[in-house]
């Protein structure tokens, strides 16, 4: 009971540090940009910093705490987008209070990625490792060329749909063209702002942070160490990996949300929606440490401000991502480097106790 008690103090006591990091983050950064101490280029990074740490935190959720390689989130950022995005330009001119207009686009955007998250999850969490990895990859590739040939308007007869160009569309003189194919959605209100992005990430960091130390998050976690074991003692595999993956999905929809609103062009290609964009995300988590929601957070903001400080390497981003990515994972998994890795740390302790 006491060793209980311990553990639970250990985890408040994490989640409480990560919480404050994040809070300081933000007031040092509002006080800077109040005071005009930064340059409005790194001003203009910041509601992009919120959505990346939102994206690193919740895939976290499926490749540290599920153990599962997710390549689509971006296929679900992509769903939460579009759909808020399409929401916020019909409703412009009804709903003219922004908060509440920005409010209603988000609990869409995170309603619209959750029910893909669980379309897409059904089926697709029978699979596993390079399976689950090459299918979440082709989800995200097929959402994000099947927006590019969606062209949506609206006239006073109501919504016309088309998937071969605008004029296909037969709208009267008085019509709109939303969506335009591979042109996106202009026109979108640009509502999101630093705050939002912040509150943001502090929900998201309640949500998976109480999910992994609740009861759900350990027969999550029992799933990734033993899948088994765990349906030997009697957990529901399905029911709690669909729930994990719901949950990132959601929360992808609503870092999408986030990156909709702060454009005035909207539109879907491989650097903002495709794999290149997952992979980046991915990197966030595995630079960070698979499962260290702190690290995520932290690998997150440095690889975003990193091309921006280093504007020279930015043409190389993609190549510098990969070499990380193969060296960490060199890291963590090649024999040699867990065996260096060992005898390394082990001396280091020694060491400590030898002083004591």
């Amino acid at each position: 009971m006491t060793s209980m008690l311990k553990k639970m103090n250990k985890n408040t006591k994490s989640n409480l540090i990560t919480y404050g990091i994040v809070i300081a983050a933000f007031i040092i950064m509002q006080t800077l940009i109040s005071t005009g101490s930064i340059s409005s280029l790194l001003e203009g990074l910041m509601v992009p910093l919120c959505y990346y740490v939102i994206l690193a935190v919740s895939l976290n959720l499926v490749v540290g705490i599920l153990g599962e390689l997710s390549l689509g989130h971006a296929g679900f950022m992509c769903v939460g987008a579009f759909s808020s995005a399409f929401f916020s330009k019909c409703m412009r001119d009804v709903i003219t209070v922004e908060p509440l207009r920005f409010l209603l686009a988000l609990l869409i955007g995170v309603l619209v990625a959750a029910v893909f998250g669980i379309l897409i999850g059904i089926p697709v969490l029978r699979l596993k490792g390079d399976y689950l990895a090459i299918v979440t990859l082709a989800f995200g590739e097929i959402i994000k060329n099947l927006v590019n040939v969606l062209y949506i308007g609206k006239d006073s007869n109501g919504f016309h749909f088309s998937t071969k160009d605008v004029m296909a569309l037969n709208m009267e003189a008085d019509g709109t063209v939303i969506v335009n194919g591979p042109q996106g959605i202009t026109g979108t209100p640009k509502d999101a702002t630093f705050f939002i992005g912040f509150i943001l990430i502090l929900i998201t960091l309640f949500i998976v942070t109480n999910l992994i130390n609740s009861r759900d998050g350990r027969a999550i976690m029992s799933i990734r160490d033993n899948r088994i074991a765990a349906e030997s003692v009697g957990i529901n595999i399905t029911k709690y990996k669909l729930m994990a993956f719901t949950i990132s999905a959601a929360l992808a929809g609503a870092a999408g949300v986030l990156y909709a609103h702060n454009l005035s062009t909207l539109t879907a290609n491989t650097n903002n929606f495709g794999y290149n964009q997952s992979i980046m995300i991915l990197v966030f988590v595995v630079l960070g440490g698979i499962g260290s929601i702190r690290g995520s957070i932290i690998a997150a903001v440095v690889l975003t401000l990193l091309p921006e400080m280093l504007r020279g390497l930015s043409d190389y981003r993609m190549l510098i991502y990969a070499i990380v990515l193969i060296v960490m994972m060199l890291f963590n998994w090649a024999p040699k480097a867990i065996e260096w890795r060992e005898k390394y740390f082990k001396f280091g302790r020694k060491k400590k106790e030898a002083v004591k």
